[in-house]
């Protein structure tokens, strides 16, 4: 067929078509005519986007709120604990070294300082030689260890023998020198005593572990640890310290030193004197103390034997307490002088009082004698102190009512403590008002300084209530805290109680006098100075009641000087050996050797009514 004819066919069949579907009868109503046109539905449009843009945005707005909740739950509620978790995780405590205060003397000498030491440690599991090599080479270093003695030292464990320690410099160096496996050197820093023994008693002594365990050292720990102990600072990430965040001035620390009241060089003729006197007479041991009555500061406070702070591990611990706070005794006859006193506060005598010594008394069945077992006769005040009349004394006293006499005891606080800043101090003993009243016996012991205990530092305290006017100062030996030109930039306060008149405790101090002018005394005297001063021989208390058989305590106090009083010198001497050892004879030279040496050094001037 032609591509016309082709076209006309086409054309006829379109137009039949048309013809055909324009005769065709709509179908009933209810069916569906088979010719009838499909019925088109309109279609809505699709939801499906716009609700993926609801959900999504749905979600990011609930991620905000819940990204703003969590903000707000970090930032502000859960704050302060989270930084408290940062500083600690930026910020490291570190403890530098800080050395404790150095003490010194009233005249600024170092008693007590830290300084760097080298201290020799051997590992012997590390010796690449023989223990007979290593101990030939330290040997003629160490000068004072035999090459046989380390050995011995080598074979104590593995590792970590301390062989010796305070090395000097060049001991140091010549063992670094020697570049030997297992033998160490190590610095630390260690307190030092430059003094030794001089001052040991007062300053006692700081252990391995930097700990004060006696003296000074022990009470004034806190006064002697410096401020600055540990400090924050901030790290990186990487764990290095930001310098910016160390503390201005660490390295300068404070230089404020310790000052004592003691004066080294009246320590050292004190403690002189005292030897002298211990070997002479072998005594168990002694003390002497001297205190500056107007305010309670000690210049002297010496015990024998005593302690090398330096090498205190190598001392008996006994050495290690100052027994003159912590030790009771007896005074005896040096307590008649505060009886005295107390008689003439109550009126029962006059300085010009006499009093019938007839050598014996008898109370409640127990005979009393003298000393000498002899009696005096009439004799006055002076003269009862200047014999040291028991006899005496009992009658005075007995002139008191036994109470009245024990709450006059009490006021003098005899059993109870000083205060002096040393650690261990014990308060005196007195019996109970029940049985001191209660029996006679006990009014008359005590009337002579027995049947009551006290510690040397109370008789001391007491005798200087006489020497200032009648006031109870506590003794102490801090003077404050001072800078390196000596100013003050603190000081302890102590309390002052007045327990007598100013009259009555200068009428003691020259009836004092009179024992060293005409009394037992004499040994004492210093030509151009008015001194008063009073012996005491006492008997020793046994553990168990009663006394102990041949063991006194020898004694003498001094008021010096008479028309000015202000210093209280006392000497004792535990348990001297021999025949004529007596407080005249033992205690006393130690005294006036002392009070010479403070005249001296302390520039004190002739009396003039002398």
């Amino acid at each position: 067929m032609s591509r016309s004819n082709f076209k006309r066919s086409s054309s006829r069949t379109k137009r039949l078509d048309q013809k055909s579907r324009s005769s065709r009868k709509p179908a009933p109503s209810g069916r569906r005519s088979r010719y009838s046109e499909p019925k088109v539905i309109s279609k809505k449009p699709a939801t499906l986007p716009q609700f993926r843009l609801l959900l999504v945005w749905g979600v990011l707005v609930s991620a905000m709120i819940g990204l703003g909740g969590k903000l707000y739950q970090l930032q502000i509620v859960q704050a302060p604990d989270l930084q408290k978790k940062a500083r600690s995780q930026q910020i490291v405590n570190i403890s530098p070294y800080i050395p404790r205060r150095s003490i010194i003397d009233s005249q600024g000498n170092v008693l007590a300082t830290d300084r760097l030491a080298h201290i020799l440690y051997v590992h012997p599991i590390q010796f690449k030689t023989t223990q007979e090599d290593v101990a030939n080479q330290l040997s003629p270093i160490l000068e004072n260890q035999t090459p046989q003695q380390l050995i011995e030292r080598f074979k104590e464990r593995n590792t970590g023998i301390q062989i010796a320690r305070g090395l000097t410099e060049g001991q140091a160096a010549k063992i670094k020198k020697l570049r030997l496996d297992g033998v160490d050197v190590n610095e630390s820093y260690t307190r030092f005593y430059p003094q030794e023994k001089m001052v040991s008693e007062v300053i006692g002594y700081v252990d391995s572990y930097r700990q004060g365990q006696a003296g000074i050292e022990r009470s004034q720990e806190k006064l002697l640890e410096r401020e600055l102990l540990s400090l924050n600072v901030r790290r990186t990430a990487l764990g290095e310290i930001v310098p910016a965040f160390l503390p201005e001035n660490l390295l300068k620390s404070n230089d404020l030193r310790v000052q004592l009241t003691l004066d080294l060089r009246i320590q050292r003729a004190a403690r002189v004197a005292l030897q002298q006197q211990l070997k002479k007479f072998n005594a168990k041991r002694g003390a002497v103390i001297i205190m500056d009555a107007t305010d309670g500061s000690l210049v002297s406070l010496v015990c024998e034997p005593t302690f090398d702070p330096n090498q205190y591990y190598k001392s008996r611990m006994e050495l290690f307490k100052n027994w003159t706070v912590t030790d009771l005794y007896e005074p005896g006859s040096t307590f008649k002088p505060i009886n005295v006193a107390l008689a003439l506060t109550a009126g029962v005598i006059q300085p010009n009082t006499v009093i019938y010594d007839s050598g014996v008394v008898k109370v409640d069945g127990w005979n009393i004698y003298n000393a000498t077992k002899t009696g005096n006769g009439a004799i006055n005040i002076a003269r009862i102190l200047q014999t040291s009349s028991n006899i005496a004394m009992v009658h005075m006293m007995r002139r008191l009512s036994r109470q009245d006499y024990y709450e006059r005891l009490q006021q003098l606080q005899i059993n109870q403590k000083t205060g002096i800043d040393l650690p261990g101090e014990v308060q005196g003993y007195l019996k109970s008002e029940e049985i001191f009243t209660r029996r006679g016996i006990e009014l008359a012991t005590a009337s002579f300084g027995q049947g009551f205990s006290l510690t040397p530092i109370k008789l001391v305290q007491l005798h200087g209530a006489l020497a200032n006017g009648g006031k109870l100062v506590t003794p102490h030996l801090v003077r404050g805290l001072v800078d390196v030109d000596g100013h003050l930039h603190w000081k302890p306060k102590h309390e002052v109680e007045e327990i007598l008149s100013p009259q009555v405790s200068q009428q003691v101090v020259d009836l004092m006098e009179t024992v060293v002018t005409d009394g037992s005394g004499k040994v004492s005297q210093i030509s151009g100075y008015r001194i008063g001063g009073k012996t005491g021989t006492a008997q020793k208390a046994g553990p168990r009641g009663g006394y102990l058989p041949n063991a006194k305590i020898t004694s003498f106090v001094a008021i010096l000087p008479v028309d000015k009083p202000r210093y209280v010198v006392l000497a004792v001497v535990d348990e001297p050996q021999g025949a004529n050892t007596y407080g005249s004879t033992v205690a006393a030279p130690i005294a006036k050797e002392v009070i010479e040496a403070l005249i001296s050094l302390k520039g004190i001037p002739p009396s003039k009514n002398n």
